[in-house]
């Protein structure tokens, strides 16, 4: 007898569990007919179709612009980096900068590399690490007063260094020259003294 009712229980177990089932899936059902239907887009009618067609036109005309702007400034980065520092080469870099554009940038990160390397093997060749402009650009402040007095000094043995060796240039000669005569102004000599 007590499995006869053992039994009866597991069916009506299965019934109520059976029920909940249908009735959890009959509620599923409702909710998905009784919601709205969704859209991808705020806009309707004309005014997707017009927002669509303006979006078009941004991506195919603006985009490409901005795309390309992007890629040449971030090109000529080298170029820039090496003109900062006063690389020695940063004309072949300017160069190497311009092939890579033709080359789809493939040289770019040749650029890259070359323009933050030491140049030890052109100091070694011609007695400095630094482009003729930064000299140029240093007497220019030396004549002015502006160069500190042991910046000018650093800049006069340097360049004495180069003229030992028989690498000066016609326009560092004029450098040269131009520092010899040049005198440090008390201002510049109390900055170099305070800095």
């Amino acid at each position: 007898m007590n499995l006869a009712i053992d039994s009866e229980m597991a069916m009506n177990l299965c019934k109520t569990r059976g029920m909940r089932k249908s009735a959890g899936i009959g509620a599923a059902l409702l909710a998905m007919f009784a919601m709205p239907s969704a859209h991808a887009s705020l806009f309707t009618g004309e005014t997707l179709d017009a927002v669509a067609n303006g979006m078009a036109w941004f991506v195919l005309i603006v985009m490409p612009g901005v795309g390309i702007a992007i890629f040449w400034i971030v090109h000529v980065l080298p170029e820039k980096i090496a003109e900062k520092r006063h690389h020695p080469n940063k004309d072949a870099i300017h160069v190497l900068c311009l092939l890579s554009l033709v080359f789809g940038g493939l040289l770019w990160p040749f650029a890259w590399l070359w323009a933050y390397t030491r140049p030890v093997v052109h100091k070694m060749a011609y007695g400095t690490e630094k482009h003729e402009d930064y000299f140029v650009e240093q007497s220019e402040l030396a004549v002015s007063g502006e160069l500190a007095a042991d910046h000018l000094e650093q800049l006069r043995a340097e360049l004495e260094y180069i003229k030992r060796s028989g690498k000066l240039t016609p326009e560092l000669k004029r450098v040269y020259e131009r520092l010899q005569q040049a005198d440090v102004s008390p201002a510049a000599a109390n900055a170099g003294g305070a800095g």
